[in-house]
């Protein structure tokens, strides 16, 4: 039997201070400017600490995204409210993605330094996995037949970082929010035989 160990106070406090200056470097500085030896200063641990925690630049920023994240990712899986379970699936998918526009709103230097970091590997990153399994099974049960796994990468690349940053550029967050809500809709509206 695998004994799951508690986070040490000490421990807990460095992840914490870790994450928080990586954001604020990202915020402040943009992701060019985030290094191990930017962030553990920032923090005010050792490089080795910050390495060992999180591995590399990437291994931060899937943390931070992850983290942020990870509140979305409960809420799916709770009943009631608007993205949890017990409402239309219809009904959850927009609520998601209004959802994750949010977050792509508070945190959009994060998401697309995430993206430039992970690379070619971003669809491999849980987080990602855990959002497209979501919007995949919602699809599904709403149209089935429909190439499900493939429209929800496409609803998904709506919140690409640089794509969202240009769309956004004149701070019509309203419009983006209702753009991506449209496309759903057009994806799942039912078509003529």
């Amino acid at each position: 039997m695998t004994e799951v160990r508690a986070e040490r106070a000490d421990a807990a406090r460095n992840r914490r201070a870790i994450l928080r200056a990586t954001e604020e470097l990202l915020t402040t500085c943009g992701a060019e400017h985030v290094s191990l030896d930017r962030v553990a200063a920032a923090a005010g641990v050792g490089k080795g600490t910050v390495f060992r925690r999180f591995g590399s630049r990437t291994g931060l920023f899937q943390a931070l995204l992850a983290e942020r994240a990870a509140q979305l990712l409960h809420d799916i899986d709770q009943p009631g409210g608007p993205l949890g379970t017990g409402l239309p699936p219809y009904e959850r998918l927009m609520a998601f993605l209004d959802a994750l526009a949010d977050l792509s709103h508070r945190h959009l230097s994060l998401i697309a330094a995430h993206e430039r970091a992970c690379g070619e590997d971003k669809f491999g990153d849980p987080t990602y996995q855990g959002w497209h399994a979501h919007v995949r099974d919602l699809m599904r049960q709403i149209r089935p037949g429909l190439d499900a796994d493939f429209l929800a990468h496409m609803l998904l690349a709506a919140f690409y970082g640089e794509l969202v940053r240009q769309l956004t550029a004149d701070g019509d967050w309203p419009r983006y929010r209702r753009s991506v809500r449209g496309m759903a809709e057009l994806m799942l509206a039912p078509r003529d035989p």
